[in-house]
């Protein structure tokens, strides 16, 4: 379970990873953190809400079809 606060960071996270596609390196540079009370990246993987796919060559992530509906449920649409 994660704390509200982090709760509320992972849909923000997810919001942002649905506008467009990100590359891997790109999501680790702006969400990846070595503070062991913010674990947004890590939580929001934990729950199964990021997609990591091969695209032309890349990794892009996006969000899951889980996180998809995360993001519904707290009333924020991709």
């Amino acid at each position: 379970m994660v704390s509200s606060t982090i709760e509320a960071l992972i849909v923000d996270l997810l919001e942002w990873l649905a506008k467009t596609d990100r590359s891997y390196e790109e999501v680790l540079d702006a969400w990846r953190t070595s503070c062991p009370r913010l674990t947004v990246w890590e939580d929001a993987n934990d729950c199964g809400f990021i997609a990591i796919k091969e695209v032309n060559g890349r990794r892009v992530v996006r969000p899951s079809s889980l996180g998809l509906v995360f993001l519904q449920q707290a009333g924020r649409h991709p």
